[in-house]
């Protein structure tokens, strides 16, 4: 019975699990998105967000408990610095996972896991519209005509 195992094993030993679900966090931070299959983005879920949500404090501790989990001092630098600043204001779901279809090779399910303020395809900022009235192009300016001091004092 499996009672109280929460996450899928991924059929991997749990130090190749760790290894790679901190390798994944890691690829995730640097790039903002990745493709794999649905049922790594899905534990990619679990084991990345709660450590975004550590980094919206920024304290050593903090630091210290995301770095035992992600084993890379870049990607922990740029998730606090960077990150954690973005998705400040947000209480949860940092992560969208997206279905992309099923893969050629081995016909596996495959997905885009990616952070959800890094994609400005969904933002629901709207730019300022601008609407054209006319097919023509307007008025067109003249340029000024001056006039030379020289030539109006030879004329009188």
């Amino acid at each position: 019975m499996r009672h109280g195992k929460k996450g899928n094993n991924l059929g991997r030993k749990t130090a190749h699990r760790k290894a790679m679900l901190a390798n994944m966090a890691c690829s995730l931070i640097e790039h903002k998105r990745i493709n794999t299959t649905v049922a790594k983005a899905k534990a990619l879920k679990l084991f990345f967000e709660p450590l975004v949500t550590k980094s919206k404090e920024d304290t050593t501790h903090n630091r210290r408990l995301v770095f035992s989990k992600l084993r890379d001092k870049y990607a922990v630098t740029e998730l606090f610095r960077d990150v954690a600043v973005k998705v400040a204001d947000r209480p949860g779901g940092y992560t969208r996972i997206i279905k992309l279809g099923n893969r050629l090779g081995d016909n596996a399910q495959m997905a885009l896991i990616e952070l959800v303020d890094y994609n400005e395809t969904y933002t629901t900022e709207k730019k300022a519209k601008t609407t054209r009235r006319s097919r023509r192009g307007g008025k067109k300016e003249t340029a000024p005509v001056v006039e030379t001091p020289q030539a109006s004092t030879e004329e009188e």
